[in-house]
């Protein structure tokens, strides 16, 4: 009689939390969407904005790749706006499918210059293809409710 108990009781328990698991959660989508702009883009403000945008207002001399013909300084400038300033927007939600676009182009011409150019093996391509497809994602979802574009955009609000 009790090894029923217990069962019903723990078959209940594990439905519930199944049940739990699978339903809709009102803002899990907006709150997962939140951390993969934030996480994504700070970890690309952090390992490569960051160093860029200080080059240029340090002056340094700009030794950079000219992977698409536009000369070394214009591809830099082009690729400290993609991740620093484009990064910056996701961050806040602002602007999020244009700066999404700005930054699949950038990973485009890394995945390519990294794949064709340099034959590296996909343990070297892996974060740059993690990247490409988390922007490709962002630009086909937005920027969802906990953001800037929300706020300033959301035709509920107006």
């Amino acid at each position: 009689m009790l090894y029923i108990c217990v069962t019903l009781t723990n078959n209940i328990n594990i439905m519930s939390l199944l049940n739990t698991l699978t339903k809709e959660w009102k803002s899990g989508k907006d709150i997962g969407l939140l951390l993969i702009r934030f996480i994504f883009a700070f970890a690309l403000i952090y390992g490569h904005g960051w160093g860029k945008i200080t080059t240029i207002f340090s002056g340094q001399e700009i030794q950079f790749m000219d992977p698409i013909g536009l000369g070394a300084t214009t591809s830099f400038y082009l690729a400290a706006f993609a991740e620093f300033i484009c990064a910056l927007l996701l961050i806040f939600g602002l602007c999020t499918r244009f700066a999404s676009i700005v930054l699949i182009i950038n990973f485009l011409v890394i995945v390519g210059l990294h794949a064709f150019t340099f034959n590296d093996a996909f343990e070297v391509m892996e974060p740059r293809i993690f990247y490409l497809f988390t922007f490709v994602a962002l630009f086909f979802s937005g920027s969802g409710k906990y953001s800037l574009d929300h706020l300033f955009f959301n035709k509920r609000n107006q």
